[in-house]
């Protein structure tokens, strides 16, 4: 027994001391991973910056692994808006840099205005002087708006270029929702404030229909101005073409005929050109920067003068952070953006705050709260807001106390409106699986939740529910009446939940000025009366060690990435039902998700 307690002591010693060591080895390891990681790029003489769409394109790109960052890797499965333009910028500025060369392919833009901002960029590095080349195999029709920009468009000799217009079609859950014995009930102000018909109805309404033709056709008129301009047709000859077949199936010749591309080439073609253009020979490699090289590239101008702040408010706007499944997405949370709002308020080196919105909405107390936090704001300090993708609904509400507000010419804005919406379960609680209730209570309308949700008969709740809707219309249309300096009755005549494109919203005064994200940081120093200045972006991206501890509380994000795989556009539906259920019963939200390919 003596022994055993010997052998055995000696064991649990050697486990702990082999945990101590590895321990040491492990954080070594890191602090080396750290070290290697922090190391910035430089770019070769004579190099092109390699831009490959093919990949989902936000505002910016998600920082979920801790591993990744760690080794210097960005997950090109989804990329930021702000680093790609930062890199096109820097490709400009930076001598050894001759040229880019843009490979497209199946890539998706979370908003068509991200896919223009993207082409604006490469649009003012050719002010340089310097050349873009563009190649694919195949160019969805986003990739190949922004690849048109190029001074050359080359193709695959057997390639395909899509070229159908746009359009979409939105899912209408109804018709499921009735043969599994659920229905919605709804409290809205807004004859356009289509976001309820998804669970209502079987199609679109002709308030929709009429406002998604317009800022359809207002966006596609302006790619098709900004391919002519670049491709040498007019837009007359693009639109015909749209029209005339089915361009995606032609033969790959007939797109060199309609001046879609220059020529039809082989890779092995394209790098030939490449090296002409770099007047370098034909057996030499190319040095090639990569969008993560560009990313840990150093700027060549260092930051200099005042502190310009840009604040990313860009995902759904929701009162709590979203964990477990379905929580992958981006969210603009209330509470913490307040609290980061009020820490730009007291930040005395921040002489101004551009807000950057990208949102289509969602809760109607957190966009209140997020509005109150920047008329506070702006009582320290200019505020200027930046329309992305999208401003619309709560994420207009948030833009409306803004000092000034730009948006990009394809932004979708407007649809100033509040709904309240609540999935009743009777039908197929009790009525298909027999399950019925019964208690006591203390007042008439002590059960009113629980009634609203399961109770056959709740027509006086919903009477209750939609006064409580219409009382938050007219607190958004006193918000926005303050903030643009109109009337309610004049901001009610132009609200109704109706969407608009920016450059319509600009004739009614729901903006300002149609402009890019570097205007407004122009115009909030112009008003902060500074001269020289330079941006920080807000909120600064996690520490790797804080991301790695935090990790642990994202367990759903994995099981999240493959039901999203696994279930494809059935995804989103499911992901609206569960917020439905979790959100504040007022919403001021966008109708749909415009993401274009």
């Amino acid at each position: 027994m003596k022994e055993f307690f010997k052998y055995t002591l000696a064991t649990i010693c050697g486990i702990i001391l082999l945990s101590i060591v590895g321990g040491i080895i492990f954080m070594i390891s890191l602090v080396g991973i750290v070290a290697s990681g922090n190391k910035t790029t430089t770019a070769p003489e004579n190099s092109v910056f390699v831009l490959k769409l093919n990949a989902t394109i936000q505002e910016r790109a998600n920082e979920d692994d801790p591993f990744s960052i760690l080794m210097g890797e960005i997950d090109m499965d989804v990329m930021g808006l702000d680093d790609i333009v930062a890199s096109i910028r820097k490709a400009k500025d930076e001598e050894n840099i001759k040229g880019i060369y843009i490979e497209g392919g199946i890539s998706s833009f979370d908003a068509p205005a991200t896919a223009q901002q993207v082409r604006d960029a490469l649009k003012d590095f050719k002010k340089s002087g310097k050349w873009i080349v563009a190649y694919s195999d195949q160019y969805m029709q986003a990739s190949y708006y922004v690849a048109s920009v190029a001074d050359k468009v080359y193709m695959n000799r057997t390639g395909m270029l899509d070229f159908k217009g746009l359009g979409g079609k939105g899912e209408y859950m109804k018709g499921l929702y009735d043969k599994l014995g659920i229905k919605y009930q709804v409290a809205k102000v807004g004859k356009y404030k289509s976001y309820v018909e998804r669970s209502t109805q079987t199609g679109m309404s002709d308030y929709d229909r009429e406002q998604r033709e317009a800022y359809t056709q207002g966006i596609w008129q302006h790619w098709l101005s900004d391919i002519a301009e670049s491709r040498k047709v007019t837009a007359e000859q693009l639109n015909q073409l749209a029209n005339d077949s089915i361009i995606g199936l032609a033969d790959a010749n007939d797109y060199v005929t309609a001046k879609l591309v220059d020529k039809l080439m082989y890779p092995d073609e394209v790098s030939k050109e490449i090296k002409a253009l770099l007047k370098i020979d034909a057996d030499k490699e190319i040095s090639q920067l990569t969008l993560g090289d560009m990313i840990n590239l150093p700027k060549k101008n260092k930051d200099k003068g005042e502190k310009i702040a840009v604040y990313y408010a860009y995902g759904s706007i929701v009162d709590t952070e979203a964990t477990g499944i379905f929580s992958s997405d981006h969210d603009i949370v209330g509470k913490t953006t307040v609290e980061d709002l009020n820490k730009l308020a007291k930040d005395d080196d921040v002489k101004a705050v551009v807000l950057r919105v990208n949102s289509g909405g969602g809760s109607a107390n957190a966009s209140e709260q997020i509005w109150h936090a920047i008329k506070e704001l702006k009582t320290k300090k200019p505020v200027v807001v930046s329309m992305g993708g999208a401003a619309a609904s709560g994420g207009y509400m948030i833009s409306a106390g803004a000092d000034y507000i730009f948006a990009e010419p394809t932004t979708i804005t407007g649809s100033i409106g509040i709904f309240g919406m609540i999935p009743n379960f009777s039908g197929l609680v009790t009525d298909k699986l027999g399950v019925t209730f019964d208690g006591v209570k203390t007042n008439k309308y002590t059960d009113y939740e629980e009634n609203l949700v399961l109770g056959k008969e709740n027509s006086a709740e919903m009477r209750y529910m939609q006064s409580y809707v219409d009382r938050g219309y007219i607190n958004f249309l006193d918000i926005v009446a303050d903030g643009r300096k109109m009337t309610r009755d004049a901001v009610d005549s132009i609200a109704q939940g109706r969407v608009w494109l920016a450059k319509d919203a600009l004739k009614i005064k729901l903006v300002d000025k149609l402009g890019s994200l570097d205007d407004a940081v122009k115009k909030a120093a112009e008003l902060a009366k500074v001269k020289e200045y330079h941006m920080a972006a807000y909120p600064a991206p996690a520490s790797w060690f804080d991301q790695l501890l935090s990790s642990s509380d994202k367990k759903g994000s994995y099981l999240d990435d493959e039901l999203r795989q696994t279930l494809g556009e059935l995804y989103q539906p499911l992901l609206e039902l569960r917020r439905d259920m979790q959100c504040s019963r007022l919403q001021a939200k966008f109708p749909y998700q415009l993401e274009i390919k």
